[in-house]
């Protein structure tokens, strides 16, 4: 079957630097592709050439006849005059159309579209809001190929979910942007990193992606370190982390374990706990018996809620539950109608909002960093305002540019920036991850994973809450703050039940999985146990042919026999692993 979207040759340039440099690649009927890179290094450019929306420079992009696309950009334009239901249900004459289609339904919930209101006029939306609405829009019509661009900046996480399982459950194609990794590892089959003009293909996603990143380090013995260490510590993340972050075949998960035997685990937590307690006492911050209220709705009701030294706690909740509401109660920027907010003498309180505050628009990127401070220490590791810089994504050449013409993404790095070089003890995150890519990223996970403080965390991002925070806890609109032993997983399974009265007629996931027979399960154990064994056998025929290959070079006749039959070892590990991958995914 001919692809679904062809580029041969394709360049496309802004100014002097090329972002796509001769690209030539193409998108197949069910391919589910994710697309990651530096910020500014190509990838919106990528995903606007290959759907029309922009014009190569040179090269040729060609679609199949009657292709039924959808495209979602950061740049969200909605009809004058229009509302929510216009947008959304633009394919449907009257509400009785779409309420009998169950994927509208779920689209329109699952969205946030009903909470938004089907008669609200698109122009009193937010910013966040108009994306969801055309997120929607796209969604409801019958696809071949959906284009999406940074989809998961302006949903929570149960949103997040929500539209991975959409995905995985439509027979689409997919393009996505995204510095989300539990969605990308989710959600693609294939990877694509855009760089310095090319762009690299991977199979799977972030978690084959990143092991593919370490093995090419290791491989080359370049003199990255830097780069070749965040890799191998991300892969042990990977490894070590929550289970079931990707389906691999047995040698896979053994290659990766032996790459990453010599790396710590992300951080020491007793150890940075202790320094917390040194540096800041017992008390840090407390809520006592606090109601606080958001207009008639009330937020929390006599709540008494202490934070220690040390603890790293992640919050959760759908979007509007008052989670930055609470940042900015715990900050003391609001107060409530009862109780106080008790602060430790010790602490130094950093609090990164989702709004940009004042920069000063007359500095240089590192004028703006050491006006705060010229060096910071974060636990055992120190480093100059210019080496933080880097980290967070300001190259050297880039520290010289004048603050007044950084994108807004690049502004909020720089906030991020001038807000560690004060080294708080205690940090309110709003929102870390937005404009975020994913090297950078890694750098600040890096950053936190060695940060000897108390955090508190609100992020959209699961991976990035898995990962830095010890403590999960969730706002489910009842007045109180849950405790979530289970983590975000037992945050959405809440959820989900909550909302089973509603959808009593749909049966969930969790039913159909309970139908799976004993016999069956075990069954595909067997099967996956008799694949592996195969697995190991081919590859041990592999290393053999490719060692009688070294010794027949001087034998044309030989290698031809010996190449013809190494091809053919080669494509029964192709399938032999296909029917692993089936496997694994029956037992999931």
């Amino acid at each position: 079957m001919a692809n679904l979207v062809n580029l041969e040759a394709v360049s496309k340039s802004y100014g002097v630097k090329p972002l796509l440099d001769g690209v030539s690649l193409g998108i197949a009927a069910g391919q589910r592709i994710g697309v990651v890179g530096l910020n500014g290094g190509g990838k919106t450019t990528l995903l606007e050439v290959l759907s029309g929306l922009s014009e190569p420079d040179s090269g040729r992009v060609s679609h199949v006849r009657d292709l039924r696309m959808a495209v979602v950009t950061q740049r969200t334009e909605l009809p004058d005059g229009s509302t929510v239901g216009d947008v959304v249900l633009e394919r449907y004459g009257a509400e009785h159309e779409w309420a009998a289609d169950a994927r509208v339904r779920s689209i329109v919930d699952g969205l946030g579209i009903t909470a938004i209101g089907l008669d609200t006029p698109t122009a009193n939306l937010s910013g966040g809001e108009r994306r969801r609405v055309s997120l929607a829009a796209a969604l409801t019509g019958e696809l071949d190929l959906i284009v999406l661009d940074e989809p998961t900046n302006h949903l929570d996480v149960e949103g997040v979910r929500w539209l991975a399982d959409h995905l995985l459950a439509r027979k689409v194609a997919v393009v996505v942007v995204t510095h989300d990794r539990w969605f990308l590892d989710t959600v693609a089959t294939l990877t694509w990193e855009v760089a310095n003009g090319r762009v690299e293909q991977y199979e799977g996603g972030y978690a084959d992606w990143i092991f593919a990143r370490a093995e090419r380090a290791r491989l080359a013995a370049t003199a990255e370190e830097k780069r070749q260490n965040l890799a191998r510590k991300e892969l042990a993340w990977l490894r070590r982390g929550p289970q079931a972050r990707s389906s691999k075949p047995r040698y896979r998960v053994e290659a990766a374990e032996a790459l990453i035997a010599d790396v710590p685990p992300p951080r020491d937590s007793v150890e940075l706990q202790a320094f917390a307690k040194r540096r800041l006492g017992k008390t840090v911050l407390e809520l006592e018996d606090t109601t606080y209220q958001v207009g008639e709705r009330t937020l929390l009701d006599h709540v008494t809620w202490r934070i220690g030294p040390g603890d790293r706690i992640g919050l959760v909740g759908v979007n509007g539950s008052g989670k930055t509401s609470l940042l900015k109660l715990l900050g003391g920027d609001v107060e409530g109608s009862t109780g106080r907010r008790i602060e430790g003498k010790t602490v130094a309180l950093a609090h990164l909002r989702q709004e940009l505050d004042d920069l000063p628009g007359d500095l240089r990127v590192l004028q703006a960093i050491e006006q705060v401070a010229g060096r910071v220490v974060f636990g055992k590791q120190e480093m100059t305002a210019s080496q933080l810089g880097e980290k967070l994504g300001f190259p050297a050449a880039r520290q010289w540019t004048p603050v007044g013409d950084l994108s807004g993404g690049e502004r909020r790095r720089l906030q991020l920036c001038r807000l560690l070089m004060a080294e708080p003890n205690v940090l309110l995150l709003d929102e870390p991850t937005n404009d975020l890519d994913i090297d950078t990223l890694q750098q600040l996970e890096d950053l936190l994973d060695g940060w000897p403080g108390t955090m508190v965390v609100v992020s959209h991002d699961r991976y990035l809450v898995e990962r830095v925070c010890d403590t999960i806890v969730a706002l489910f609109g009842d007045g109180r703050i849950t405790h979530l032993p289970g983590g975000i997983e037992e945050y959405l399974n809440r959820r989900a039940l909550a909302k089973e009265p509603a959808a009593a007629t749909a049966p969930t996931a969790a039913k159909a999985e309970a139908k799976k027979s004993a016999a069956d399960l075990r069954a595909a154990q067997k099967e996956l146990g008799r694949l592996e064994r195969k697995l190991d056998q081919l590859h041990a025929k592999e290393e053999k042919l490719h060692a009688s290959l070294l010794a027949a070079a001087t034998d044309p006749a030989k290698l031809m026999e010996l190449n013809a039959e190494l091809k053919g070892v080669q494509g029964e590990i192709e399938d032999v692993e296909g029917r692993w991958l089936e496997t694994s995914e029956l037992l999931e």
